[in-house]
């Protein structure tokens, strides 16, 4: 695709039909004019998943029952699990598992793996997420088993395929690893990770923390077949109060928490939340409606894919007017002062996320400066128990988080810039 390496805008009529979509991207709603560039953390909701949750959730029947409502209530849950197998192109067998949040999602899989699968050790890396790390650290104290940390790559701010699969053998009884950092955006090369790892050991179990890059990529389990892999609907568009999780079928059927009329397979427990399920529902009708002006296919997954690939472009598009500069304004790399931390000239391994500084003022007080000109940012601090782990394997004592999303556009950066250039003068 011609210009995909430095990404393709959404064209202007376009671009602002997305920005309509989407609740305060524009507007914070107590202060007024404001950017956030936090999506890491927080993320810009859907104002059609947004309503559609109350709509379901208004509706006080028990979707356990037979009567008409029961049963819409029911296939609202059907098709919400059936996208939800959409957005991960699972294969048939297997199970969709939800909890409050998608860290809960992978304490479970890791927990149903470790506690029945034998080995002597566990692998992971250093740039993992918390909820991730410290299952593998919690799980692999209590079955005794070493723990083996694939370190970072200063240069990439990701993790190489061999420092991951030199530390798989014959005895590792599970693989952890996270799709893309949520510090530096550097994208792991699953592919090459599932297929290397399995060639050491072809049935070794893997699990993949997906939250940070399923809002801005496509994944494909036909390519990368880990056997649990999870998402968190509120940084994907949606709303705050699920996790959701697929696990492959042999997975599915260790040993787990378990009704017991439920069948072997089955990972759901109580009653479901159907108001959850519909929103998995609107963000695949989103992407998908993204999909339809560049497709004119009809399959439900190729307008998902299609859709993902342009967001996908589109953030690109936007990071190189970020870091190169856009409508008169020098971008990061330009601005004296500013620093780009982890930078790369490769871009298509990287979701939009920079890790960014200033050499003029710290980071806390310069997120406050962002602040104080209506900019949201994040500081990650090598004080912070969530963040030491990472930025030390880089050799960093902290950064600036800047995480725009798709429905930002070239006028968001350019504020940003010009923002960024009066804080590199303080």
């Amino acid at each position: 695709m011609a210009n995909e390496r430095e990404g393709i805008l959404f064209p202007d009529a376009l671009q602002r039909e997305i920005k309509g979509k989407f609740l305060n991207v524009d507007t914070d709603p107590d202060i007024g004019e404001r950017l956030f560039f936090d999506n890491a953390g927080g993320a810009f909701r859907l104002k059609r998943a947004v309503e559609r949750a109350m709509e379901v959730d208004a509706i006080p029947d028990c979707p356990e029952r037979i009567h008409k409502m029961a049963l819409k209530l029911q296939k609202i849950e059907k098709d919400g699990t059936d996208d939800a197998r959409l957005i991960f192109n699972a294969p048939a067998g297997g199970s969709v598992l939800t909890h409050l949040t998608a860290s809960q999602t992978m304490f479970d899989m890791v927990r149903a793996v470790s506690e029945n699968i034998p080995g002597k050790n566990m692998v992971t890396s250093v740039l993992e997420h918390p909820s991730a790390y410290d299952c593998m650290v919690y799980y692999a104290k209590k079955t005794g088993r070493e723990l083996r940390v694939a370190q970072s790559n200063p240069k990439t701010g990701g993790v190489d395929v061999n420092s991951v699969v030199s530390l798989v053998d014959k005895d590792t009884a599970l693989l952890s690893v996270m799709y893309a950092s949520n510090i530096t955006g550097a994208i792991y090369d699953m592919e090459s990770i599932v297929r290397e790892a399995r060639k050491k050991k072809p049935d070794l179990y893997i699990i993949c923390d997906a939250v940070q890059h399923a809002p801005h990529g496509v994944i494909d389990l036909s390519k990368t077949p880990v056997d649990g892999i999870n998402f968190a609907p509120y940084k994907f568009y949606g709303c705050r109060g699920s996790g959701i999780g697929y696990v492959s079928e042999r997975l599915s059927k260790l040993p787990h928490h378990k009704l017991g009329a439920k069948p072997e397979g089955d990972w759901s427990l109580g009653s479901p939340a159907p108001a959850q399920f519909a929103v998995v529902t609107e963000i695949v009708n989103y992407v998908a409606w993204v999909g339809s002006h560049y497709t004119e296919s009809q399959d439900r997954r190729t307008l998902f894919v299609t859709g993902m690939e342009r967001i996908k472009l589109h953030e690109r598009a936007l990071m190189v007017k970020m870091l190169n500069g856009s409508g008169g304004v020098p971008g990061l790399r330009q601005i004296p002062n500013a620093r780009v931390f982890l930078d790369t000239e490769d871009l298509t391994i990287r979701d939009f996320i920079l890790a960014t500084g200033f050499s003029n003022i710290g980071y806390t007080q310069a997120v406050r400066e962002y602040e104080k000109r209506n900019v949201i940012v994040y500081d990650r601090l090598a004080t912070s128990l969530y963040s030491k782990r990472m930025l030390d394997s880089f050799g960093l004592d902290g950064a600036i988080r800047v995480s725009p999303l798709h429905c930002n556009d070239t006028r968001d950066i350019e504020k940003f810039l010009k923002i960024t250039q009066e804080i590199a003068k303080l």
